[in-house]
């Protein structure tokens, strides 16, 4: 395969950014877009230039570091496929192919497609989680739930937390995340002790860390590849409302 790339550059957060263009020859059809990028970067090293700086780690579609927007749109043309798991064979010799990081205020450039994403983090650490004291696991088994609970608080949980939903979204919200973080312990009787508490703080760092609002665009999940549902941005505005109200009270 031949194809022409524009690759976003951009030196650091504050620099500004432009296109570089790239043409690659004898590539294969069998190869992952990550690897595509590794023999640009393997090309331009060879020729003295800087290498792409883009994020990745496992390739196998697990840890949700990979993710770039690919001509307009995040990880790319195929449905619930993370860019690591897209392959050239998606495109045709002799095509051009635009590629560039995720678009949000939320989500600094570091340099070229890479961004930062620690504000996922942040948010996570507001109130992703169940305080429980210290010591062995509990057996995962321990606790009956309902089936449609479990296959529900699984289907939430399913979220690598790549970025994709808010790449996507015309506000870059970041909601479809942070609803299937709160979604996922909701489901649970493990999750009720902290259920307003969760809500309220994780919204408030989402909001915090500038984030757009939320108008049902659905782009979030259509670009998600693990397809997290909008049910659970349904779910989260219901329990927001309720512990507000009950914050208020």
């Amino acid at each position: 395969m031949k194809l022409t790339l524009k690759v976003w550059r951009q030196a650091g957060p504050g620099a500004p950014g432009h296109f570089e263009t790239h043409e690659l020859d004898g590539l294969s059809e069998h190869m992952s877009f990550l690897e595509m990028l590794d023999v640009l970067n393997e090309k331009l090293v060879l020729e003295g230039g800087d290498p792409v700086v883009f994020d990745h780690d496992c390739r196998e579609g697990i840890c949700g570091s990979c993710g770039v927007v690919i001509n307009g749109r995040a990880h790319g043309p195929d449905a619930e496929t993370a860019t690591c798991q897209l392959h050239m064979r998606r495109f045709k010799s002799g095509e051009t192919i635009f590629i560039e990081p995720w678009r949000s205020e939320g989500f600094p450039v570091v340099r070229d497609l890479m961004v930062d994403r620690s504000a996922f983090d942040r948010i996570i650490s507001a109130g992703g989680y169940v305080s429980t004291n210290t010591g062995s696991a509990p057996d995962g088994n321990a606790v009956p739930i309902p089936r449609e609970d479990a296959e529900q608080a699984f289907d939430a949980a399913a979220c690598i937390g790549c970025g994709a939903c808010v790449a996507a979204c015309p506000n870059g919200a970041a909601m479809l995340f942070v609803s299937a973080k709160v979604g996922h312990l909701a489901h649970l009787p493990q999750g009720q002790a902290e259920r307003e508490s969760r809500v309220l703080a994780m919204v408030r760092a989402m909001d915090a860390e500038g984030f757009g609002n939320c108008t049902n665009h659905y782009e979030c999940s259509a670009a998600c590849p693990k397809g997290i549902s909008v049910e659970n941005i349904a779910l989260l505005n219901r329990d927001y409302l309720r512990a507000s109200l009950l914050e208020r009270g």
